[in-house]
């Protein structure tokens, strides 16, 4: 008698299926289940994001806004305040003392305040760093060190809202 699986295919397919059936039962949710109308989305879409000075502030909170705005628009009910530390450091140093490698680090310390009360639901810091070639050319390197900044702030953006989205939805 011969099967339409040869053996080890048949193993495979019902390992597949037992991991499967595991998995559904271990309590994870998708956290943006329901699309739009899910609980994270509509929390997301409750946030207002506070001004944030500097360029990279306003990098930041065009990143922020941009996500929540595809959300959905609710009524605020949070505010989301953020304070960034950007720094660029020399790592890469030749025997005549010039820089040859950066890193560039974003960090964002965050709080999400439920406005209705006043009370502070998540307060919590975020980064990233992006490592930059120092080029021979001054406007090189300006221009590296900018690209790294709006990859990096598009990054913490992401991290920011994942972790608000999860304090939000509870």
């Amino acid at each position: 008698m011969t099967s339409a699986f040869p053996r080890p295919a048949l193993a495979r397919l019902v390992l597949g299926l037992a991991l499967a059936a595991s998995l559904s039962a271990c309590g994870l949710k998708p956290m943006y289940a329901g699309g739009r109308s899910g609980a994270a989305a509509q929390a997301l879409a409750s946030v207002q994001v506070e001004p944030i000075p500097g360029k990279n502030g306003w990098l930041m909170r065009n990143a922020l806004n941009d996500r929540l705005a595809a959300m959905g628009d609710a009524a605020p009910r949070f505010l989301l305040k953020v304070q960034l530390d950007d720094r660029i450091e020399g790592l890469g140093v030749r025997a005549d003392d010039t820089v040859t490698r950066e890193r560039r680090t974003l960090r964002a310390r965050y709080q999400l305040v439920d406005t209705q009360d006043g009370k502070t639901v998540l307060d919590e810091t975020s980064s990233w760093d992006a490592g930059i070639d120092v080029a021979s050319s001054e406007y090189a390197t300006v221009a590296a060190e900018d690209s790294a900044l709006e990859r990096l702030t598009e990054i913490v953006a992401d991290r920011v809202l994942a972790s608000v989205a999860l304090a939000a939805r509870e």
